[in-house]
């Protein structure tokens, strides 16, 4: 006669483990459709308040470089210049397409600068030594500013630099340019202004 072995079957699962599988679970599912709707609140906001053609542009305040002020002013704020066209213009030591354009745009300052247009840099995320090495050898000398903390940027919503936006004497957005802007655009939106009388 065989004797029968009893088998032995494992355990059930400890209802503690289960749970703490569980919350792990549910753990990173929170944390997955948070991050999804952080992401998406992000795309919202830079999509809805990006500054755009026909918008009030919006002011902040600067404190320029020494040597780049404005009316011989250290600390400006952009509502100061309501009344004139201004072209506001976010640039980087460390960008290359903005080196595109830094000459016209000095030369276009030249032009213009007597007819009621002021032109402003804003040095995007750049140390000081490097920005002024950078105003230095493209002796430029209209009003520029460091934007260290993005404070500025933001309020633009920029993609990237170069950035240009183009401001009517009325306060308004006139033209917004993503990367570098040609003389022949530059000087046709502001002869335009100028025509209108702003």
């Amino acid at each position: 006669m065989q004797e029968t072995v009893p088998t032995t079957q494992a355990p059930p699962a400890e209802p503690s483990a289960r749970r703490s599988l569980r919350w792990t679970t549910l753990a990173m599912w929170a944390g997955l459709l948070a991050l999804l709707a952080l992401t998406g609140w992000g795309l919202l906001r830079t999509t809805a308040e990006r500054p755009a053609a026909g918008q009030p542009a919006p002011t902040f305040e600067m404190q320029f470089y020494d040597g780049y002020g404005w009316e011989g002013r250290p600390l400006a704020d952009l509502a100061d210049m309501h009344g004139q066209i201004v072209v506001l213009n976010f640039w980087a030591s460390w960008c290359v397409e903005c080196r595109l354009e830094a000459d016209m745009l000095e030369n276009s300052w030249r032009k213009y600068r007597d007819q009621g247009v002021v032109f402003l840099g804003i040095a995007h995320v750049d140390t000081k030594p490097k920005s002024l090495a950078y105003l230095s050898e493209f002796n430029i000398t209209y009003p520029n500013a460091p934007d260290l903390g993005t404070a500025v940027s933001r309020k633009y919503e920029i993609t990237g630099v170069p950035e240009t936006f183009i401001i009517d004497r009325a306060g308004t957005i006139a033209h917004v340019q993503i990367g570098p802007i040609s003389a022949r655009a530059l000087h046709g939106i502001i002869d335009g202004l100028l025509g209108q009388g702003g």
